[in-house]
Protein backbone atom coordinates (compact mmCIF):
# COMPACT_ATOMS: atom_id res chain seq x y z
CA UNK A 1 0.00 0.00 0.00
CA UNK A 2 1.06 3.55 -0.67
CA UNK A 3 0.88 6.53 1.24
CA UNK A 4 0.99 10.19 0.06
CA UNK A 5 0.27 13.54 1.99
CA UNK A 6 -0.61 16.93 0.37
CA UNK A 7 -1.09 19.86 2.28
CA UNK A 8 -4.58 21.66 1.66
CA UNK A 9 -3.93 25.09 3.14
CA UNK A 10 -7.93 26.36 1.90
CA UNK A 11 -9.82 23.64 4.41
CA UNK A 12 -11.32 25.39 6.86
CA UNK A 13 -14.30 23.27 8.22
CA UNK A 14 -16.35 20.02 8.10
CA UNK A 15 -17.31 21.29 4.50
CA UNK A 16 -14.35 21.44 3.28
CA UNK A 17 -12.95 18.39 4.60
CA UNK A 18 -16.25 16.13 3.58
CA UNK A 19 -15.56 17.55 -0.33
CA UNK A 20 -12.17 17.12 -0.43
CA UNK A 21 -12.64 13.49 1.30
CA UNK A 22 -15.53 13.02 -1.40
CA UNK A 23 -13.09 13.64 -4.33
CA UNK A 24 -10.46 11.67 -3.28
CA UNK A 25 -12.52 8.41 -2.61
CA UNK A 26 -13.65 8.63 -5.73
CA UNK A 27 -10.11 8.06 -7.28
CA UNK A 28 -9.33 4.85 -8.78
CA UNK A 29 -7.21 3.11 -6.31
CA UNK A 30 -7.44 5.02 -3.03
CA UNK A 31 -8.47 2.78 0.07
CA UNK A 32 -8.60 5.61 2.43
CA UNK A 33 -8.42 9.43 3.34
CA UNK A 34 -7.46 10.69 6.65
CA UNK A 35 -8.22 14.67 7.11
CA UNK A 36 -6.93 16.80 9.35
CA UNK A 37 -8.16 20.17 9.60
CA UNK A 38 -6.38 21.56 12.40
CA UNK A 39 -2.81 20.51 10.54
CA UNK A 40 -4.53 21.09 6.75
CA UNK A 41 -2.68 17.64 5.92
CA UNK A 42 -4.65 14.64 3.84
CA UNK A 43 -3.29 11.42 3.90
CA UNK A 44 -4.34 9.03 0.85
CA UNK A 45 -3.90 5.59 1.13
CA UNK A 46 -4.02 2.55 -1.32
CA UNK A 47 -2.33 0.72 -4.22
CA UNK A 48 -1.07 2.35 -7.42
CA UNK A 49 -1.83 6.20 -6.86
CA UNK A 50 -1.65 8.73 -9.39
CA UNK A 51 -0.74 12.22 -7.99
CA UNK A 52 -1.99 14.18 -11.10
CA UNK A 53 -5.14 12.29 -10.67
CA UNK A 54 -5.06 13.14 -7.15
CA UNK A 55 -4.41 16.48 -7.11
CA UNK A 56 -7.32 16.70 -10.40
CA UNK A 57 -9.90 15.65 -7.47
CA UNK A 58 -8.46 17.91 -4.71
CA UNK A 59 -9.06 21.12 -7.42
CA UNK A 60 -12.34 19.74 -8.66
CA UNK A 61 -13.65 19.73 -4.50
CA UNK A 62 -13.02 23.71 -5.32
CA UNK A 63 -8.83 23.46 -3.30
CA UNK A 64 -5.26 23.34 -4.22
CA UNK A 65 -2.68 21.19 -2.98
CA UNK A 66 0.20 22.88 -2.05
Amino acid sequence: MNEITYTIPGMSCGHCEAAVRGELQEVAGVESVSVDLGTKLVVVRGDRLDDRALRAAIDQAGYKAA
